[in-house]
C-alpha cells in the first residue's frame, strides 16, 4: 500500500515539476484512481502528501489543485530573504570559527552531490538548507525558523521554475560565499549573498511552454511507457525526485 502511494506521489510530483501539469489544474480523485488502477483512498493519501510538500492545494468542498506560485510571489519572498540574509551574513562572518567552516564545507559537498544527481526535490532542499544552516550555526533559533518558513515558500517556486543550470549556478555561488566567509571578507560575503538571491529569482524560467490541464494526458505523456504500479509485469518505478 505504502509503496503504491509513494509511486503516485512521485508520478504527480514529476509531472508538476516537469511542467506537464498546469498550475491550478484540478486533480480529480476518481480520475487519478482510474488512471493508476487503485482506490480513491490511496489517491487521497498521495494528495495529502503532496499538500505537505506544497505541490498541491486542497480546498474544502472543491478538491485538490496543482499549486500555482507566481513571479510576484517569488520576488516578494526573495526580497524579504535578502533583508534578513544580508545582515545574517554580516554577523556570521564576524564570528565564524573552524567548526562552523567544517559544517559549511560538509554541506557544500552534499549539496553538490544532490545537484549532480539531477534529483529536483533533493537539490532544492539542499540548496535551501544552506541558508538555514548559516542561521543555525549563528545560534539564532528565531532567524532559523523564519528562514525555514520563507524557504519552504520558495521551495515550490524554485522546484517548478529553476533549471538544472540554475541549480548548478546556485551551488557555485554558495561555494564562493563560503570562501568569502572563510577569508572573513565581510563586504565580499555580503555582496555575494545579495547577488546570489537576486540571481536565483532572475534565473527562474516562468516562460516555459504551457503545460496540460488534463491529468491523464500529462501523466500518459511522461509515464505511460516508463512506469507501472507494483504488478507482476511492472517495470521499476521512477527514482524519487
Amino acid at each position: 500500500m505504502e509503496s503504491t502511494t509513494t509511486q503516485i506521489v512521485e508520478s504527480l510530483s514529476k509531472a508538476i515539476v516537469e511542467h506537464r501539469l498546469q498550475p491550478g489544474a484540478k486533480l480529480v480523485e476518481q480520475k487519478l484512481a482510474d488512471h493508476f488502477g487503485v482506490s480513491r483512498t490511496l489517491v487521497r493519501q498521495a494528495l495529502y502528501q503532496l499538500e505537505q510538500q506544497r505541490l498541491v492545494v486542497i480546498e474544502p468542498a472543491r478538491g485538490a489543485f496543482v499549486a500555482a506560485p507566481s513571479l510576484q510571489e517569488a520576488q516578494q519572498v526573495f526580497e524579504v530573504r535578502r533583508m534578513l540574509e544580508v545582515e545574517m551574513t554580516r554577523q556570521f562572518v564576524r564570528q565564524i570559527d573552524p567548526a562552523q567552516i567544517r559544517a559549511l564545507r560538509e554541506h557544500l559537498l552534499a549539496e553538490k552531490e544532490a545537484v549532480s544527481q539531477g534529483n529536483a526535490t533533493g537539490r532544492v532542499e539542499m540548496l535551501g538548507d544552506f541558508h538555514v544552516l548559516i542561521a543555525r550555526l549563528l545560534g539564532n533559533a528565531v532567524l532559523e525558523k523564519m528562514l525555514r518558513d520563507l524557504i519552504s515558500r520558495c521551495a515550490l517556486i524554485t522546484l517548478m521554475y529553476q533549471s538544472m543550470q540554475g541549480a548548478q549556478d546556485s551551488n557555485q555561488e554558495h561555494i564562493r560565499i563560503v570562501g568569502a566567509m572563510v577569508a572573513k571578507d565581510e563586504a565580499l560575503a555580503v555582496r555575494l549573498m545579495e547577488e546570489h538571491l537576486l540571481n536565483v529569482v532572475s534565473n527562474l524560467t516562468f516562460d516555459r511552454k504551457p503545460p496540460s490541464s488534463d491529468v491523464t494526458h500529462a501523466l500518459d505523456s511522461g509515464f505511460h511507457s516508463t512506469m507501472q504500479l507494483d504488478m507482476p509485469t511492472a517495470q521499476s518505478p521512477l527514482s524519487p525526485l
